[in-house]
């Protein structure tokens, strides 16, 4: 497995070439906006410049990994000649299963297809392709150059070769992948998301304010960020999209999204991506400034 093909150039896609680019995978960054994939490889070089900078890899490391990498704007076309495609599209189905068929229809047949969904059924996903056997979920954290874990889905018809590439292809990388199965959030998100959604529901009771609720699990948990400032760094709409998910495929009341998580991504207030959630984000500064709406 050499050539890698990844669909989606935002954080996570960017993200997702730039540790396959820096072990030596050669890499098609794929996106229909080719400004999309100018920023993405301008952030590629930035995150590699940091590396350098704490002297994790080289300057020559740093050019090797950016030469890995060529960009298309066409999917039929930027998977041709994959041995691995990994989608990292938007949370979205419909767009999900259009890309797959894509991508079925023209990445050769040994191909594997990965998804990094954090919620999406890898089962439903496969069911709209004609290799299901070779149909994976991929799910690498943010940001991914710096997080080890990456959660490997198997889907209802994924095969035992096909997982066992995959778990290597993540170790060939440095990551720790763990084998789970396919049901909705799979284990990272079906935990995480009620957490945050509890602490969503906090906020919204008048238990405590976005400072009081972020500390207590900080310093109580031992938690590096509150599940607040973490919801505004993942963005508010992906919390939804996946309360949503579990809400619907598990039928049960307890993953209802909170009405305050509702009404902000509403009214647009996204999270850091936005500039405002349940923080406010300036540009250039590191302060942590809770939004003037839940100031006391």
């Amino acid at each position: 497995m050499n050539n890698i093909s990844v669909i989606g150039s935002g954080t996570m896609g960017n993200g997702i070439a730039h540790v396959f680019a820096q072990f030596g995978y050669q890499v098609t960054l794929i996106d229909i906006n080719q400004d999309a994939l100018d920023k993405a490889i301008a952030t590629i070089g930035k995150n590699l410049d940091r590396q350098v900078a704490k002297e994790k890899i080289s300057e020559a490391d740093k050019q090797a990994a950016l030469s890995n990498i060529s960009t298309s704007t066409d999917v039929a076309t930027g998977v041709k000649t994959a041995d691995l495609v990994v989608e990292a599209a938007t949370e979205n189905f419909e767009i999900k299963k259009q890309i797959f068929k894509t991508m079925d229809e023209n990445a050769p047949a040994a191909a594997i297809l990965a998804t990094n969904t954090s919620s999406i059924s890898i089962t439903k996903i496969a069911a709209e392709t004609s290799r299901p056997t070779q149909v994976i979920g991929m799910h690498f954290m943010n940001p991914v150059p710096m997080m080890k874990l990456v959660e490997v889905i198997r889907g209802y018809a994924t095969s035992d070769e096909t997982t066992s590439k995959v778990m290597e292809a993540s170790k060939k990388l440095q990551k720790i992948p763990v084998e789970v199965n396919d049901y909705p959030g799979f284990v990272a998100n079906r935990i995480l998301m009620p957490m945050i959604n509890e602490a969503i529901y906090t906020l919204f009771e008048g238990v405590a304010g976005v400072e009081e609720i972020d500390t207590v699990m900080k310093l109580g948990m031992a938690h590096p960020m509150g599940p607040l400032q973490l919801a505004d760094f993942i963005g508010l709409d992906v919390c939804l999209s996946i309360l949503n998910v579990l809400y619907e495929g598990f039928g049960n009341p307890k993953y209802a999204p909170c009405p305050l998580l509702v009404n902000m991504v509403t009214a647009g207030y996204k999270g850091a991506k936005t500039g405002e959630g349940f923080y406010k984000y300036t540009p250039g500064s590191k302060d942590l400034v809770v939004s003037p709406m839940f100031k006391k």
